[in-house]
């Protein structure tokens, strides 16, 4: 029996806007099948919700200790995420 899906909202910072760090997520997520979304903060960061098999979950956040090459990534924080995660991954507007 597969295990269920696992939802977790990552916050990553360092030198994470104007890298296309979130076109780069959405196109990541996308490739291992994760539902969520990702967008900028007001405090330079980027927050993102992940969704999916936890393996892929797993696979994603390692990924976003790196991110795409322009960006310099100083930490990634991963917490629970209890709400509902609708079907795809988008990018959604900064935050305000």
């Amino acid at each position: 029996m597969p295990a269920p899906d696992q939802a977790v909202r990552v916050i990553v910072q360092g030198r994470v806007q104007g890298v296309w760090f979130r076109g780069w997520t959405v196109e990541t997520a996308r490739a291992l099948g994760l539902r969520g979304w990702v967008r900028n903060e007001n405090d330079g960061s980027v927050e993102a919700v992940l969704a999916g098999r936890p393996a892929d979950v797993a696979e994603m956040i390692e990924h976003c200790h790196r991110g795409p090459p322009a960006a310099r990534v100083q930490s990634v924080t991963v917490g629970e995420w209890p709400d509902e995660v609708a079907r795809g991954f988008h990018q959604l507007p900064n935050a305000t």
